[in-house]
């Protein structure tokens, strides 16, 4: 992860996605470990041009990371989205778009997965695949246009298909996935995670991942 992520302007823009989304897949998957938490709180903050949109939320996320420890960032992800039963939030497409779990929104999810010849690596993931860190990671894959990271550190793998090839850095493909399985609901899933309570870091991660998806959703509406 670059420590000047969302603004370096020693990144080109497709590179720039590719690794917001990494780093959002990270962090909606997982707390983070000290080694990336001290990594974001040396993060440069300020864009390369003065009102940028996503210079704001970085700003504020940064700044909250800075005030917590490894420890309270995996308290608050264990209060939110762990636990036996139903969580307090919801990282599950599926929910927003059916209300429960492992409906037909998943079934199609996997059907445009399997197409783009990827598949979930069950070892490193038990969740299901409409979960807004694998979603992330997805679009990092086709907008970066490399296998995604060894296992452990990414939850999506190569099936070993060759149609996911062809998909890669195709911008009308990378604006189909996301206007079928990101666009409808992570914005609602955003803004109950940043109105709940018990959030802080992860509230701050949802203001953050709710303007950088507008920011998606406008550069996609443009190729309509």
């Amino acid at each position: 992860m670059s420590e000047a992520l969302p603004v370096s302007s020693a990144l080109d823009e497709e590179t720039a996605r590719a690794e917001v989304y990494g780093l959002l897949a990270q962090l909606w998957y997982a707390p983070p470990g000290a080694d990336l938490l001290a990594r974001l709180q040396v993060a440069v903050t300020e864009a390369p041009a003065a009102g940028a949109f996503l210079e704001e939320p970085w700003r504020t996320f940064v700044g909250v990371a800075r005030e917590t420890t490894a420890a309270q960032a995996a308290a608050e992800y264990d209060a939110l989205f762990g636990g036996v039963g139903k969580p307090e939030c919801y990282l599950f497409g599926s929910h927003y778009l059916a209300g429960f779990l492992n409906e037909r929104p998943l079934a199609r999810l996997r059907d445009d997965l399997g197409a783009l010849g990827l598949t979930r690596d069950e070892m490193t993931m038990p969740e299901t695949e409409d979960h807004v860190a694998y979603l992330c990671e997805v679009m990092r894959y086709l907008i970066a246009g490399d296998d995604p990271p060894p296992a452990g550190d990414s939850p999506a793998q190569r099936s070993g298909t060759a149609d996911g090839e062809a998909a890669v850095a195709n911008l009308a493909r990378q604006r189909d996935f996301f206007a079928a399985h990101l666009q409808p609901w992570v914005g609602e899933m955003c803004h109950a995670v940043a109105a709940h309570p018990s959030a802080r870091l992860y509230a701050a991660l949802a203001g953050f991942s709710q303007a950088f998806f507008q920011v998606e959703q406008q550069g996609f509406d443009l190729l309509a």
